[in-house]
């Protein structure tokens, strides 16, 4: 009954569970077996189970045996932490409810006067409301969930929730009733100021419960269960004491359920506790695997028939010790009483004995006084002297024989009183033993009764025990069918993955021989990781592949192991091809072929696992040599520069970093140095573009300087606050990975700078291109980001010089942009002016070889005009006027040729030439005389 009452069924608890186990504490006269049950349930796992165990706990404190309550009391801790893991969901003020509810009971008590009523009272009052509160914070939380789920009494699940408020109604109309009468019997003896505060208290808890009987009353669920009272529309007045006469109790009433027809048994109480043996945890392992067959009646009855048989022995046993205990009794007594008649007959014969003695004293008396008479006559006076000392004698012995006869009477009476007493208790032992005998036929009659109903149980059984071995049969051959869809399916899955890590490690292999892979690159510290940890993959995967071996029917740990394993195999595949690269050839070649080995091994390792035939044969171990083999190539490989010692790495990090801030101050000289040169040697847009781009490496250098003093600062403090009693050589010897990484930093800044430097002077010196001064700014800004980062590990994040260090790593990040933008601004204006006077230049080698020509035809022109004036003067007449002649052609060719002789002359020239003053800021002529500067 109980693990039919607290399951994991969101429906409520049945009242023939419950009824049975509450006769299950009065039967055995506590909660022993209840809480032996309810300690291995898992509580923690539902918050329905724990719900239905609370709900069946508060029944079994209000309706079970007396010392429930004290078995309980043992496990308040364990209640206690339900409590706290279930906050939510009501169940926290479920449990301060169950806990306070044995305090029904006990209610009336203290309301009889006495020498502490006063006090008492009002303790108990305050307690009284405190469990009120509890009361009615449980319904309030249930109500509330009831509205956030949109939940209605009718269905299983709200009902569910509903079941626990039936106890809940009764408690709080028992809790409003004494709290009323308490409150006026502490309103008769205790002034009304005082109880303010309980009025108060009393008012507010009053229209809560009047709330919650009204929600209660409107639900269908509680109609058909329980009888709700209503509360009348106002409080009752505690001034006025002869309100209490108007005071109505509230009684909630019940209904009787009718019987239930599948089990008519449930009235008789069977066990106490789990039956016991090994049948019966066979029937229960059964009962978890396929659930109780039609409504577990027979396990009522196997329960029945066991606890009947129980009863039967345990009859017999203790009437057999009875039997035994009352035979040696009467044994015993027999002994005392043969005891006490034996001494009586000696006291019988001791006063026998004594009545004899007496006889004979009187007879010698009587001879004595007729001796004594005849002496008198015969002897004389001195013989009668001497009869007279014998009869004295004799009369003493005669007291002392009458004296221990009266004792013997005595004794003879308290013997006869004692056996008086034995013989009452002999009759007494005797009517004890009919009632027993009584008794014992009442057993065996009943045992008798319930032997014949076991033997037709057990003919029904044996025939229910015939189709459940038909279910059973029928369940193993569904469970074996399953389980070898089990074992397809995770076979399936080890497949399935197997298949993809072998196109993972091809894609891997693959790029051994692509070409388009020659240009990645990778490091031989990083080489070496990724090898360690697929060595590790290799150790779990040959874990995961014994587990599997073992058993077939979980893959997990193979499919995880299986799909980290060839992750990490192609990494490293991967990466000792990209180490290859930049390696010498021997090693190279030899680390390409290990590479190859170990996708070769891990490839065929893969096909193993995905067939059923192979799969015991696979070796995982066989992937460890060319991964090992990978790891020594990639350490061989490792830099030696930086081996040095850890006792000499904390005089290396004072030392890179003052040679780092040095070699940033000869970069800062050499770029004055640089711009004074320029200004001297260059002028124009050449001069503008060097002046802005040294003006930006002198801001970055200033920038790098500042972090560096700053990141030197920050790595004091790291010290100071991190070696404790330790000397700071020790500290950097400590934390040498720490350390390395700090002078790789400022080593890497330090060069930096240096390359900026040298590029910016070929770049003035048009040696250089303006990409490597770009390549130069992104290389600072990585490496001062490295600094950054290494001097951030160890570091306070509230420390003030690390808030000083991002911000001079966000300056040097801005300088270098602003390097970049002049270096690119610059290119492009250089490149702009190149272009114009190309162009330029073009267009004036093209007019000085036009007026070389030109000058060449006028020289020819002239000779041919030579020519004609000397035959004109040959051909002609002379006369006086014949000087003049030539004079007057040359007049009248004159006013024809001259603009043909003088337009290609100084005009054009002087059209095209431009000023000294435009030509050295980088001006260049144009057509029309026009110039066009920069």
């Amino acid at each position: 009954s109980i693990s039919k009452a607290i399951n994991t069924q969101e429906a409520p608890v049945k009242e023939k569970h419950a009824r049975r186990i509450i006769l299950g504490t009065h039967h055995e006269k506590g909660a022993f077996t209840f809480w032996s049950y309810a300690i291995g349930l898992p509580l923690p796992s539902s918050a329905i189970l724990s719900w239905k165990f609370c709900h069946v706990l508060h029944k079994v404190l209000r309706d079970g045996h007396p010392n429930v309550l004290q078995d309980c009391q043992r496990h308040r801790s364990n209640i206690r932490e339900i409590g706290d893991l279930w906050v939510g969901g009501g169940v926290r003020e479920g449990l301060s409810t169950f806990l306070g509810a044995p305090g029904v009971s006990s209610f009336p008590q203290p309301l009889r006067s006495g020498p502490h009523f006063p006090l008492c009272s009002f303790q108990l009052t305050v307690e009284m409301f405190d469990y009120m509160d509890c009361e009615l914070r449980l319904s309030e939380s249930v109500f509330r969930q009831l509205n956030t789920a949109i939940a209605v009494s009718q269905m299983s699940s709200g009902q569910c929730r509903l079941a626990p408020l039936i106890q809940v109604i009764q408690d709080c109309s028992h809790l409003y009733h004494y709290t009323v009468k308490l409150m006026f019997k502490l309103h008769a003896c205790l002034p009304a100021d005082t109880l303010q505060g309980h009025r108060d208290r009393f008012h507010e808890q009053f229209h809560s419960l009047r709330n919650f009987f009204r929600r209660a009353s409107d639900m269908l669920y509680f109609k058909r269960l329980i009888q709700i009272p209503r509360l009348p529309e106002g409080p009752p007045n505690f001034l006025r004491a002869s309100a209490l006469a108007e005071h109505i109790k509230p009684v909630v009433v019940i209904p009787e359920e009718a019987p239930e027809d599948e089990e008519p048994e449930n009235l008789i109480e069977i066990s106490t506790g789990p039956p016991a043996g090994e049948p019966a945890v066979v029937a229960d392992l059964f009962d978890q695997t396929f659930g109780p067959p039609n409504g577990s009646l027979k396990d009522d009855r196997d329960v029945q028939i066991e606890s009947l048989k129980r009863e039967v022995e345990m009859l017999r046993g203790e009437l057999e010790k009875i039997k035994l205990e009352a035979q040696r009794y009467v044994s015993q007594l027999k002994g005392q009483v043969n005891a006490l008649e034996a001494e009586l007959e000696e006291q019988r014969k001791q006063k026998q004995k004594a009545l004899v003695d007496n006889e004979q004293l009187r007879h010698e008396l009587a001879q004595l006084r007729a001796a004594q008479r005849e002496g008198e006559r015969n002897q004389g006076l001195d013989l009668l002297e001497k009869l007279k000392e014998e009869l004295e004698a004799k009369a003493r012995e005669l007291v002392r024989a009458q004296e221990a006869l009266t004792r013997t009477e005595q004794s003879g009476s308290e013997l006869s009183s004692r056996l008086d007493a034995l013989s009452a208790e002999k009759a007494a032992l005797s009517s004890a033993m009919r009632q027993r005998d009584a008794d014992l036929q009442a057993a065996q009659g009943l045992a008798r009764e319930k032997e014949a109903a076991l033997s037709r149980e057990q003919q029904r059984s044996a025939q229910e025990t015939a189709q459940l071995r038909g279910q059973l049969a029928d369940k193993e051959s569904q469970e074996q069918e399953l389980q070898r869809r089990l074992l397809d399916e995770q076979f399936a899955v080890l497949r399935g993955t197997a298949a993809e890590a072998e196109r993972i490690l091809q894609d891997a292999v693959a790029k051994l021989d692509d070409p388009l892979h020659l240009r990645c690159t990778s490091s031989p510290d990083y080489l070496v990781s990724r090898a360690q940890a697929a060595l590790d993959a290799v150790s779990a995967l040959e874990k995961g592949h014994a587990q599997y071996l073992v058993s077939r029917s979980d893959a997990s740990a193979l499919v995880a192991a299986l799909t980290q394993f060839s992750y990490l195999a192609a990494d490293t595949i991967v990466n000792g091809s990209a180490t290859s690269h930049l390696a010498p050839t021997d090693p190279a070649d030899r680390l390409v072929d290990t590479c190859r080995e170990c996708g070769a091994r891990a490839l065929e390792l893969l096909g193993q696992l995905q067939e059923q035939q192979t799969l015991h044969q696979a070796q995982p171990s066989l992937v460890r040599r060319p991964l090992q083999g990978i790891l020594q190539l990639g350490q061989e490989l490792k830099p030696k520069s930086l081996d040095v010692r850890q006792e000499e790495l904390g005089a290396m990090v004072d030392k890179e970093m003052a040679a780092t801030a040095t070699a940033i101050e000869d970069a800062v000289r050499r770029i004055e140095d640089m711009m004074n040169q320029a200004r001297h040697a260059s002028s124009g847009v050449k001069l503008e573009v060097n002046e802005r781009i040294l003006n930006s490496c002198t801001d970055l250098m200033k920038a790098i300087r500042l972090l560096v003093t700053t990141s030197t600062s920050l790595q004091k403090e790291i010290v100071e606050s991190g070696r404790g009693a330790a000397t700071q050589q020790e500290f950097y010897a400590k934390n040498s990975r720490w350390t390395e990484g700090l002078i790789s930093a400022s080593k890497a800044v330090g060069w930096g700078a240096t390359q900026l430097v040298e590029s910016a002077d070929r770049v003035v010196l048009h040696t250089g291109k303006y990409e490597e001064l770009i390549v130069c700014s992104h290389e600072i800004a990585a490496s001062t980001a490295q600094l950054v980062a290494a001097s951030k590990v160890k570091a306070d994040k509230h420390s003030p010089h690390l808030s000083r260090l991002q911000e001079c790593s966000r300056a040097v990040n801005e300088m270098a942009a602003n390097v970049v933008a002049s270096s690119k601004s610059g290119q492009e204006q250089i490149e702009e002016r190149g272009a114009i006077l190309s162009g330029l230049a073009g267009l004036q080698v093209r007019v000085l070889e036009l007026e070389k020509t030109l000058e060449a035809e006028r020289v020819r022109l002239g000779e041919l005009r030579k020519q004609h004036y000397v035959l004109a003067g040959a051909v002609g007449t002379p006369s006086d006027e014949d000087p003049g002649r030539p004079s007057a052609a040359p007049r009248s060719g004159a006013s024809k040729k001259p603009p043909l002789a003088q337009k290609p002359s100084v005009a054009p020239r002087q059209d095209h030439q431009v000023p000294a003053s435009a030509a050295s800021k980088g001006c260049s002529p144009l057509p029309h005389g026009q110039v066009q500067c920069p």
